[in-house]
């Protein structure tokens, strides 16, 4: 383990971590691409979904107080529904046909909220898009790993503060990362070299989340939600760019 491997791996876990705590999503398309050019893909999925569960359990110990919980849960258990359809799409689907449709989308609610002039935001839990976002969260995790963008668009649907948005989305992130790392466990992809490598990144997840923390208590929530839309709208690019490079 070479010292500028290292100093590369605690690099993009740093950003990742970083981008995370600010804004409670975001890391998918940073974490596993980055650290697979330079370590094994077998070793960097697993290292970012145990440095995922690291992240998510120290906000919501943090911030518990302000996490939606009957949003949380319910986000929670419409994914799992959609889990298989998106494992099944990974293992059979036209991999850059559903990523190119998806960035588009993702793209487009984005571009539409950034130029938007009135925000529209729901006073309360719509039942419905709360079952269809937290069902496209769980086809887009068993898909390509990443739940985040349905939640981003949902929590800023709902208008939630920056504050309440970054812990609510880690009270999903919570239970389905260590779902994720139970399977990777039983699987037998988290080993030696997994667990070597987290905890070598630990110092530096502890300086992002605690510095991501800072950034997103001095945000306001139209300042913050034009960030979301931001990080939707490189998302959503990235997933056309990643179909085209295909």
């Amino acid at each position: 383990m070479s010292a500028p491997l290292v100093a590369y791996i605690l690099a993009v876990v740093f950003v990742a971590t970083f981008i995370r705590s600010a804004l409670g999503f975001g890391e998918a398309l940073i974490a596993v691409p980055l650290l697979a050019m330079r370590i094994p893909i077998t070793i960097a999925a697993p290292l970012a979904v145990l440095i995922s569960v690291v992240v998510a359990a120290g906000i919501v110990v943090q911030d518990w107080r302000r996490v939606e919980l009957r949003s949380a849960s319910g986000l929670t258990l419409a994914s799992l529904p959609g889990i298989p359809i998106g494992i099944f799409l990974l293992v059979h689907g036209n991999e850059p046909v559903v990523k190119s449709i998806l960035g588009i989308l993702i793209a487009v609610f984005a571009i539409y909220s950034l130029a938007s002039r009135t925000r529209r935001t729901l006073s309360a839990d719509s039942h419905a898009l709360l079952l269809g976002c937290g069902f496209l969260s769980g086809v887009m995790g068993g898909a390509y790993g990443m739940n985040g963008p349905p939640l981003a668009i949902y929590g800023g649907l709902r208008g939630w503060s920056p504050q309440h948005f970054r812990a609510t989305l880690q009270g999903y992130f919570l239970p389905a990362s260590l779902a994720g790392l139970l399977g990777y466990a039983a699987a037998g992809l988290w080993d030696g070299a997994v667990t070597r490598y987290f905890l070598l990144s630990l110092p530096a997840v502890a300086a992002a989340i605690l510095l991501g923390r800072a950034i997103n208590q001095r945000m306001s929530g139209e300042r913050f939600l034009h960030f979301v839309y931001m990080g939707l709208l490189a998302i959503g690019a990235g997933l056309v760019v990643q179909a085209l490079l295909r």
